[in-house]
């Protein structure tokens, strides 16, 4: 990894469903010094996930060694900003998986803490770090699209069903992190509409809406109950439209040459192929990993900081809002 020797000690805090993921890739970087879980069954994992690394059922063993400089935090997201903020008091740099917090004031507050602090504040965004990603952004910045003119996100499964948060904050923060940074902007109003089936009061499905000062828009569709399985981004512009799929296995990253033209002022479709193209195999988790590790080493604010954190946390505010009103536009200076 660029600018390290040797890696700094990393504790890892929550070893659950997602935090295992977290403890093999730190444990593999050389990093993972401790993992702290006040659950039985989290330092179990620990040992098989990261074996030979030291476990606590205190999460205070992590912030008050000397010998850690960071932790990452994969607790539930209604604890994020208790421990956070426990992290950042401690002087500890700060991985946290997404929501960054639950309310975007929230997230502002950490991010004064962690500036306070001279401390990295780094948010889990893990969509950000998949290579297909890095290079759809680069594809766009080179103008391969044209002018950006929408973006839709399907992001749909069978489970897994949370009764703490629903769908739309449990699976949407990765598509707002992508089209916000695709766009380059953040949007002015929002729509949100959505259905519970299951737990009351707590959406399975929605589908968002993001307008942009651009004229740009994009729509996000979540549900955990659909009876497949779809991870796909659909970029469009003017001259050319790319697709994003993460369940394929192969070509998950398409360039559609097609397009409208105007011939006497009579629109025309033109379709001139499509195009696999080619990006590094890299594990996205593993490079988010690298990247945090570098960050605390040389001091670079991370890609996904806590301001990126806490736009997030706006739409997703706005979102929540919407829904709650039966679908009425939001805009985000209510929020």
């Amino acid at each position: 990894m660029e600018g390290m020797s040797k890696p700094p000690h990393i504790a890892l805090l929550g070893c659950g469903y997602w935090g295992k993921n977290l403890a093999r890739n730190l444990h593999e970087l050389g990093a993972l010094q401790l993992v702290c879980d006040p659950a039985e069954p989290g330092r179990k994992t620990a040992a098989e996930n990261a074996p030979g690394v030291a476990t606590s059922s205190e999460f205070n063993d992590a912030l008050k060694s000397e010998d850690i400089k960071a932790v990452a935090i994969a607790t539930p997201a209604e604890t994020h900003f208790e421990v956070v903020s426990a992290a950042l008091k401690a002087g500890k740099d700060v991985f946290v998986e997404k929501p960054l917090a639950l309310q975007a004031s929230e997230g502002e507050q950490l991010k004064g803490l962690a500036q306070e602090r001279g401390c990295i504040l780094m948010v889990g965004h893990l969509l950000e770090y998949h290579p297909a990603v890095g290079r759809l952004h680069e594809l766009i910045n080179e103008g391969e699209l044209g002018k950006l003119n929408y973006i839709y996100s399907n992001r749909l499964n069978f489970g897994k069903v949370r009764t703490e948060e629903n769908v739309l904050w449990s699976f949407a923060p990765h598509d707002v992190a992508v089209i916000l940074r695709l766009i380059g902007e953040m949007p002015t109003e929002v729509t949100c509409n959505g259905g519970s089936y299951i737990t009351p009061g707590l959406a399975d499905v929605t589908i968002s809406t993001l307008l942009f000062q651009s004229g740009r828009r994009a729509h996000i569709f979540v549900s955990w109950l659909n009876p497949f399985k779809q991870q796909k981004l659909v970029v469009a512009g003017e001259r050319r439209m790319a697709v994003f799929d993460d369940v394929t296995t192969e070509d998950k990253l398409v360039l559609y040459d097609q397009r409208v033209d105007f011939q006497e002022a009579t629109p025309v479709l033109k379709n001139d192929g499509q195009q696999a193209i080619a990006f590094p195999g890299d594990e996205p988790l593993r490079r988010e990993c690298e990247h945090f590790l570098e960050c605390v080493v040389t001091r670079r604010s991370p890609l996904t900081d806590a301001e990126s954190g806490v736009r997030v946390l706006r739409v997703l505010e706005a979102c929540q809002a919407s829904l709650e009103q039966n679908g009425r536009p939001v805009s985000l200076d209510e929020h």
